[in-house]
């Protein structure tokens, strides 16, 4: 690396290592002199993508005013990140983050792991499933039957083929909430819709509010935006959104606007209960926020009792017209990973300020797969396909949670009713290390802080409910080995781990 591309300044980098430095000490667990819990802190933000490589680090003795230790101490901390690859300098220029030479670049969001990977990995990164066949297959080939006339067309649809348009207006409008195709957008999965709707509604500098813990590629997709993040914390356990705590966030911050997940929240699985939909949205109106409902979990109930008649009403209930609430849907969670067909529905004119955008982005979404999502919508296979998933994710579910309670009893989480996550306590230790331990005892997992703001949520880890039997089972004893080493001390001591993910 020739040169530093950004910047850290030492009260951000301060509050990423206190995260790390407040969490309790696992049972003997060897404490290293200053200058290496100084170095690992910073090697491990690292290899997570909280600090970008070639990020230019504060000066030594910025950093040590900020940490209220000695500048030796810093000093000795860079010197050993220099020696392990981590950090490179140059006189006049500073020193900036950097990888040692043969490890992959970190990525900063959730990625999947390389297919080459997967027989000596286990993968609890990715919240995905493999497709619900034969419905994936049936799909496709409805798809192609419907192309010929398309193929006589230019194929640029900004707005999406007026078929799925019509079609998702009239699921809306089942669902008791009157919709035309005038309020629909198809964009290339729920990802595309947020970029979408945060380029358009939250310039660089706006404030966003987001739920604390979040969907981590969503605040990742933000702040490369530029937005500045205001989190607000999430109720305990499963009990969806702490009310008094975003009229606060809404009154004071004015944020333009705030992402919300109330349906099996990514990553604690909370479903947010109808009176709380009803008080947000009354709240976001009040502020002048606009929301942006993410409902892509929202047919993944798993409980008894739990149906599309019991399921509390959409956010966008307590706003019909879309002028304060966005929704945002996708075949991706509920369908497949690899079906990237998402919506927005909007207001007309919000809608068409998002077509006119989309110009200058990705001017359209592919038509066999908006074809193949029709065709399991007009046939009753979304349903039946859907089925299928409630029932892989719930065998996983069940099979993970009973692995975890045996092999680390010590971890606390709460089982949610739906979704594909498991958000849970650590017992003390760190997530991060854990993660980076993980790696050598072959199971991937994502820490906490990958999915709160500056550094929060240390202590935590995400499961998702991609693994079930035996290879749920073998994904516990790694987790228990992994913790091992953490409570050890043996993730501390400069040694990198054999492959990187994010």
């Amino acid at each position: 690396m020739g040169q530093w591309t950004s910047a850290m300044g030492a009260a951000q980098l301060a509050r990423l290592l206190k995260s790390q430095q407040d969490r309790p000490a696992g049972p003997g667990t060897r404490r290293p002199p200053a200058y290496r819990a100084l170095a690992d802190g910073i090697r491990l933000l690292v290899l997570e993508g909280r600090v970008p490589v070639a990020a230019r680090l504060p000066a030594e003795r910025e950093l040590a005013l900020a940490l209220s230790v000695s500048r030796t101490t810093v000093a000795a901390a860079y010197e050993a990140l220099r020696t392990e690859g981590f950090l490179e300098s140059r006189r006049g220029a500073g020193s900036w983050t950097a990888v040692p030479a043969g490890n992959p670049l970190p990525a900063r969001g959730l990625e999947p792991l390389p297919p080459e990977a997967l027989g000596s990995m286990i993968d609890l990164g990715c919240a995905a499933l493999p497709a619900p066949e034969p419905w994936l297959t049936r799909a496709v080939q409805g798809a192609l039957e419907e192309l010929p006339p398309y193929a006589h067309t230019h194929g640029d649809y900004p707005a999406g083929l007026p078929a799925l348009r019509s079609m998702i207006a009239d699921r809306y409008t089942a669902r008791g909430i009157p919709t035309m195709p005038e309020q629909v957008m198809v964009t290339t999965g729920a990802m595309g819709a947020i970029d979408a709707i945060c380029h358009l509604f939250a310039g660089r500098g706006e404030r966003i509010a987001v739920e604390s813990p979040s969907y981590a590629n969503i605040l990742q997709l933000m702040r490369e935006a530029g937005a500045r993040l205001v989190p607000v914390a999430m109720a305990e356990g499963l009990t969806g959104w702490d009310l008094d705590r975003w009229r606060q966030v809404l009154r004071d911050a004015a944020p333009r606007i705030a992402y919300i997940v109330a349906d099996f929240h990514n990553p604690t699985g909370a479903l947010a209960g109808e009176d709380q939909r009803r008080q947000l949205v009354e709240a976001a109106r009040s502020a002048g926020t606009v929301l942006i409902a993410d409902e892509t979990m929202s047919e993944l109930w798993l409980d008894e009792g739990l149906d599309d008649r019991t399921m509390p009403r959409p956010v966008c209930a307590f706003d019909p017209a879309g002028s304060s609430v966005i929704t945002v849907g996708s075949a991706s969670k509920a369908f497949w990973a690899g079906m990237r067909i998402g919506w927005v529905r909007a207001a007309p004119d919000v809608i068409r300020s998002l077509v006119a955008a989309r110009a200058y982005a990705d001017l359209g979404t592919p038509v066999v797969e908006q074809l193949a999502v029709n065709w399991l919508f007009n046939t009753g296979g979304w349903e039946q396909a859907v089925e299928i998933r409630r029932g892989q994710a719930r065998e996983n579910r069940d099979a993970l949670v009973a692995a975890v309670r045996r092999e680390l009893p010590e971890w606390e989480f709460e089982v949610p009713r739906g979704g594909l996550t498991l958000w849970v306590r650590t017992g003390g230790l760190s997530g991060s290390r854990l993660a980076e331990a993980g790696e050598r005892v072959g199971v991937r997992v994502p820490s906490g802080p990958r999915f709160g703001v500056d550094g929060a949520f240390e202590g935590y880890v995400r499961l998702p409910f991609t693994v079930g039997g035996a290879v749920a089972d073998e994904a516990a004893v790694r987790l228990a080995a992994a913790a091992k080493l953490v409570e050890a001390g043996a993730s501390g001591g400069g040694e990198t781990p054999r492959t990187f993910v994010a």
